[in-house]
C-alpha cells in the first residue's frame, strides 16, 4: 500500500501527457482555438470530466503545449551562443539547431508558428512570454561576444530579441521545406545572421 500514491501519481502524469499528445496530433491540422475538449478526451479514451483533473480548459492545456515546445530550446541555443567564439561558428551552429529541432519536434514548432497570432489569448500571451524569457537569456550572454563591446544593455537586448524573432521565422521556413529547399533556407539564414553581425560592428560608429 505504501507505493500506491506513488502509482497513482505516475498514472496520473500518463495520462496527462497523453493528453498533451493528443492535443498536439490534432492541433497539426486545425487551431487550438476550433479544437473541442471532446476530441481530445476521445483521442485518449478518456471521459471528458477526466480532462478537468489536469487542465482547467482548452487554454490551459494550451499553455502546457507552449512550456513544453519551447522550454528545451532556451538552454540549447544560450549554450551554442556561449560555447562558440567566432562569429561565423555561432551562426552555423545556430542554424544547423534550429533545423534540427524542426526536425525532431515539427508537431511543436508548427504549433507556435500557428498559435503565436492565434485565437487564443492566453496562449499568445504563453509564447510571448517564453520567446521574451528566450531573449532575456540570450540577452544575457551577448556581452561576452568581442563585437559588442561597449553595447549598452537595452542594444543587447534588442539584439537579442531580434536574434529571438529571426529564429522562430527560420523554424516556420524549415517546417514544410524539401531537402533542397531546407539548404536554400539554411544558406538564407546564415547569410541574415551574417548581415545582422555586420551591423553589430558598426553599430557604435559615430
Amino acid at each position: 500500500m505504501s507505493h500506491t500514491p506513488g502509482v497513482r501519481q505516475a498514472q496520473k502524469q500518463k495520462t496527462r501527457q497523453a493528453l498533451l499528445d493528443a492535443g498536439l496530433r490534432l492541433l497539426e491540422d486545425q487551431s487550438l482555438s476550433s479544437l473541442g475538449l471532446r476530441e481530445v478526451t476521445r483521442v485518449v479514451g478518456v471521459a471528458p470530466a477526466a480532462f478537468y483533473r489536469h487542465f482547467r480548459d482548452m487554454a490551459d492545456l494550451g499553455v502546457a503545449l507552449v512550456e513544453e515546445a519551447l522550454g528545451s530550446l532556451h538552454a540549447m541555443i544560450r549554450t551554442v551562443l556561449a560555447e562558440q567564439d567566432g562569429a561565423q561558428e555561432r551562426i552555423d551552429r545556430t542554424v544547423e539547431v534550429v533545423a534540427a529541432h524542426v526536425r525532431a519536434h515539427p508537431a511543436h514548432v508548427r504549433f507556435v508558428a500557428r498559435e503565436r497570432h492565434g485565437g487564443v489569448r492566453a496562449v499568445r500571451e504563453a509564447i510571448g512570454e517564453q520567446l521574451a524569457l528566450f531573449a532575456d537569456e540570450v540577452a544575457e550572454v551577448l556581452p561576452g561576444q568581442s563585437e559588442l563591446t561597449g553595447w549598452s544593455e537595452r542594444d543587447a537586448h534588442m539584439l537579442a530579441a531580434l536574434y529571438v524573432d529571426h529564429l522562430v521565422m527560420t523554424a516556420s521556413a524549415f517546417l514544410e521545406a524539401t531537402p533542397e529547399e531546407a539548404e536554400r533556407i539554411a544558406g538564407r539564414a546564415r547569410q541574415q545572421l551574417r548581415l545582422i553581425n555586420l551591423g553589430c560592428r558598426h553599430w557604435l560608429d559615430e
